[in-house]
């Protein structure tokens, strides 16, 4: 299998995708890791619940760091966002299913607002 073709592929991909549609790609990504960290934490797969869960608070700085706090909704989405690490440092800490079942949902929510957002974006066009 030719890999640097695949991965020109993905660059390229990535590389015309608008803002938009960056942005939700990387909210599924965070709901994918917090569903693998649930799966591996019903597992009892601790090293990958840990792995899960910073890597999903790396996304959410990610996210935090390409906010312009300039405006409210920025500075808003920063305090959401702060709030995600904490609970999911608490999450790690505890292997607390409740929480994270609660994180999931929430963010989940977000992606889904933003997914919405897109849409009416794109229809409006």
């Amino acid at each position: 299998m030719d890999t640097k073709g695949l991965q020109r592929y993905q660059k390229d991909a990535v590389d015309t995708m608008t803002q938009g549609e960056l942005l939700l790609m990387l909210y599924d990504e965070l709901v994918k890791r917090l569903t693998r960290a649930e799966l591996a934490l019903d597992k009892e797969d601790y090293a990958l619940f840990e792995a899960s869960v910073d890597r999903s608070v790396e996304i959410i700085w990610y996210l935090d760091d390409t906010l312009d706090k300039q405006y409210s909704i920025g500075r808003d989405l920063a305090k959401l966002y702060d709030f995600f690490c904490y609970e999911l440092s608490r999450v790690k800490v505890g292997r607390n299913r409740t929480e994270l079942a609660r994180m999931q949902k929430m963010v989940g929510e977000l992606r889904d607002s933003f997914r919405g957002a897109q849409q009416n974006n794109d229809s409006g066009k």
